[in-house]
């Protein structure tokens, strides 16, 4: 079936599913393929369910005769060529997000932002892959008038496959980091694949990025492109400073050299989310929000899904940032915590994964960075860590911490959760 035709028929449904488990009246469940799963053998569940159609691409799935099966060659495609020419019919503008780190929350920052203003569409979660951006294409109406779509990537290629499918209208990389690593190959290649979307951007034409001055690898591969700049430099078309973050980030920030200065509180913990608030003030000025309903949108965002919460408990307060880990965002986040002023500091750190031949080092660096700053009630979860050379327990896994906080349960402590997803550090803050 052509693109057109398949186009008429998602027309005619009230969303895209892939989930044979949540499959509205009247949806399109697309029939989506890993390794361990064919999304083929739930077709006709999902239309008991409440879909309208299905699109395979196994025909032993595709009864003979039903008009309600759509047989493509490749499911996956189909849904990314779906999203494509979704996006072009449309015509919305498209804000592209990618980075190392805190990509996610300045996608949340800008939404909130722009949001103040505009009807827009953004990426839930952290639907940032070459399913999750389509899916997100597919939500969008004619009524949105701005989008933001958040791409992740952990192999070469990644930003330029998604970018050939979202057709971003507009560019910001937050940073560039040490993660993924196993999969990038180095450093270099994080920041070469990054660089895809610039790279999109300036074969496109004409294009603008929103870019951290501060940050020097960015400026070095940002040739070519419209730069709106922000960061701490003073006539920057955004600049700003940090005046507090004991716990929660509070910052001064003005337009350009002469602007009104403007103070925010907001509900964010830690200075390394001061660029990121700085990116959505940039964007949100860009596109004509007042600075006014800026400042209540940042000072009002709440941070969700385990990034950078502070949760208060009867006998602890709690820093948690267990949804992900690498050597930069970990360092980072030491380094806030080290010049937090509070009392009675303990840290629960699990392993970065997915740094490869690179672990050993990083760990090291990392354990060795705890030592530097004097820090001593220290918990490190993690094979890593126990294979790093330090004086600070070790614990196989997050159970064997959870096994020692029934016995002997913190009080009165300001601790600090961090480590990667797969480290699973979220079991323990009910025992904290």
């Amino acid at each position: 079936m052509d693109i057109t035709a398949l186009y008429k028929i998602f027309q005619e449904c009230s969303s895209v599913t892939t989930d044979s488990r949540n499959c509205p009246k009247g949806s399109l469940f697309i029939a989506l393929k890993g390794d361990n799963f064919n999304g083929n053998a739930f077709a006709a569940k999902a239309l008991e369910a409440g879909s309208a159609y299905v699109v395979a691409d196994e025909a032993e799935h595709v009864p003979a005769g039903d008009s309600r099966y759509i047989l493509v060659d490749n499911c996956l495609h189909a849904l990314q060529q779906l999203a494509n020419y979704h996006r072009r019919q449309l015509g919305t503008r498209l804000i592209g997000i990618t980075g190392t780190n805190g990509k996610t929350t300045t996608k949340e920052l800008m939404a909130a932002v722009l949001s103040q203003t505009y009807n827009i569409l953004y990426t839930l979660g952290n639907l940032n892959n070459h399913i999750g951006v389509p899916l997100t294409l597919l939500r969008l109406k004619p009524e949105h008038e701005l989008g933001i779509i958040e791409m992740g990537a952990s192999h070469p290629g990644d930003i330029k496959e998604l970018v050939d499918i979202a057709e971003p209208d507009y560019g910001i990389i937050t940073n560039v980091g040490k993660a993924h690593l196993e999969g990038f190959g180095s450093f270099e290649g994080v920041i070469r694949t990054k660089g895809e979307l610039y790279d999109y951007l300036r074969e496109r034409g004409n294009s603008t990025i929103f870019i951290h001055h501060d940050n020097a690898y960015l400026k070095e591969i940002a040739g070519g492109l419209n730069q709106i700049p922000y960061g701490s430099k003073d006539g920057l078309y955004i600049s700003g400073h940090v005046t507090g973050n004991s716990p929660y980030l509070a910052f001064e920030w003005k337009a350009d050299k002469e602007g009104e200065r403007h103070e925010v509180q907001t509900q964010l913990i830690g200075e390394y989310n001061f660029p990121n608030a700085l990116a959505a003030i940039t964007i949100g000025r860009f596109f004509g929000v007042e600075p006014e309903k800026i400042d209540a949108a940042l000072a009002a965002y709440t941070p969700q899904n385990n990034r950078s919460q502070l949760k208060q408990t009867a006998d602890n307060t709690l820093i948690i940032d267990a949804y992900n880990a690498n050597p930069t965002s970990m360092q980072a986040s030491l380094a806030n915590f080290h010049n937090m002023k509070v009392e009675n500091k303990m840290l629960i750190l699990g392993d970065m994964r997915e740094l490869g031949k690179d672990g050993p080092e990083e760990h090291q660096k990392i354990a060795d960075f705890l030592t530097e700053c004097g820090f001593e009630d220290v918990m490190l979860v993690g094979e890593q860590f126990a294979a790093a050379r330090h004086s600070f327990p070790t614990y196989p896994d997050a159970a064997a911490v959870i096994e020692v906080l029934k016995q002997s349960k913190p009080h009165g402590k300001t601790i600090l959760i961090k480590g990667s997803n797969g480290i699973r550090l979220n079991t323990v803050i009910d025992y904290l």
